[in-house]
């Protein structure tokens, strides 16, 4: 049955960064953002969390929250939070924004069943060459827009992904 039409189980997304304060709150502000103009957003559930606990607690970066703001997504509510365990049954799909966490997360990942559901964020962009979201943290105001655009293109495709394979 398709999940996206099923009302007993919603299609699940989790985004991860390092410290879940610039890009993975920004993809799932942005991925959010892009499901309810789908109006799916009823169907798929949405969060994202670090690979480390540097944050927890703490609002995204306010650059990463100006620049969503700016581009018509709201991620002020937003808190970080470290990976649990749980997630890896919790999620189906399991969002890495860079080649160090999707190896994080293959290590935290217990059974094979768990580490087939993480992927890395750019392979669903299709138009960007970047393999990796680039941690804008310690850049300049252009980083976090670049950020925003590769999130927006690989959220497009994600969506894409979800609609026409769950």
């Amino acid at each position: 049955m398709d999940k996206l039409v099923s009302k007993e189980k919603k299609t699940s997304v989790l985004f991860v960064c390092m410290g879940n304060i610039c890009r993975s709150p920004t993809a799932e502000g942005v991925f959010r953002h892009v499901v309810r103009q789908a109006g799916l957003q009823d169907n798929i559930k949405i969060d994202s969390a670090g690979t480390h606990a540097y944050h927890v607690g703490e609002a995204p970066d306010r650059r990463s929250q100006s620049k969503a703001r700016e581009n018509g997504v709201d991620i002020s509510a937003q808190r970080a939070r470290k990976v649990a365990q749980e997630d890896f049954d919790r999620f189906d799909y399991i969002i890495a924004m860079d080649r160090s966490n999707y190896s994080d997360l293959m290590r935290l990942a217990k059974k094979p069943e768990q580490q087939q559901k993480i992927s890395l964020f750019m392979d669903y962009a299709k138009d960007w060459n970047n393999t990796e979201v680039p941690d804008p943290y310690y850049g300049g105001s252009n980083g976090f827009q670049q950020v925003f655009d590769m999130i927006m293109s690989a959220s497009q495709g994600l969506l894409k992904q979800i609609t026409l394979h769950d």
